[in-house]
């Protein structure tokens, strides 16, 4: 059985252009549907957050509406109370990679915060892309990628095909005029060459050992995929 990591955002909140608090944290399905699959493929699962505080789920990620109904909605909060490794995080700054057969980056708002300006983070997904680890990066996770710099001063993730939470999505969720920055547009001013799917849609990029997922819809595909780089 081999470990796998999970980096979680360790903030409540993500501030907007006019300073407010926007409340947040990590999205309950893209942490409960890979955790599921990795756990029936037999792997242990560890969570680091900065700090090794216990994340905050998106209180907005359990709602029946973005569940498909209240069904899906109970569903998910199940799964969550299951998530048990998410009350006992470790701290990123003590994680050795090495540990680990792959790792994975859930969003949610939290990550555009915290991991995107997380030197721990940046390092870990740096030397995670030099060294063919499998790692995959779900919605606005690719956030943490903008901290991910190389020994040259390059972004790490730079020539690199992937794809992320879509300005056309931000537009559609209704924060994109309120953002301090949009993700795709970060990212492809990084180097990378952002694939942008249909709005909402499961949509997954793979390049080399990144795994990449467009949104919630994203992150069932996105393990599936992770889970092939491990067999």
């Amino acid at each position: 059985m081999s470990k796998i990591l999970f980096v979680v955002t360790g903030v409540d909140h993500w501030t907007l252009a006019d300073g407010t608090r926007h409340p947040t944290g990590f999205w309950a399905e893209e942490a409960v549907a890979p955790y599921e699959a990795f756990k029936a493929a037999g792997h242990e699962i560890v969570v680091a957050t900065p700090g090794g505080v216990v994340p905050t789920v998106d209180g907005g990620s359990l709602a029946p509406e973005v569940n498909g109904g209240q069904e899906g909605a109970e569903k998910v909060a199940a799964s969550l109370a299951a998530f048990t490794e998410l009350q006992h995080p470790v701290k990123l700054s003590e994680v050795h990679l090495d540990d680990y057969a792959a790792v994975f980056y859930p969003g949610g708002h939290g990550p555009m915060e915290d991991l995107a300006v997380d030197a721990d983070s940046g390092k870990l997904l740096t030397t995670a892309l030099e060294t063919g680890k499998p790692l995959g990066i779900v919605c606005h996770a690719p956030a943490a990628l903008l901290a991910a710099v190389s020994a040259d001063g390059a972004p790490s993730f730079a020539g690199y095909r992937l794809t992320g939470f879509t300005n056309a999505e931000e537009t559609q969720a209704g924060l994109a005029d309120r953002a301090k920055w949009l993700l795709q547009d970060r990212l492809v001013q990084g180097g990378a060459d952002f694939q942008e799917g249909e709005p909402w849609a499961p949509h997954v990029v793979v390049d080399r050992n990144l795994v990449t997922g467009q949104n919630p819809a994203s992150s069932a595909p996105l393990a599936v995929e992770l889970l092939g780089k491990l067999a």
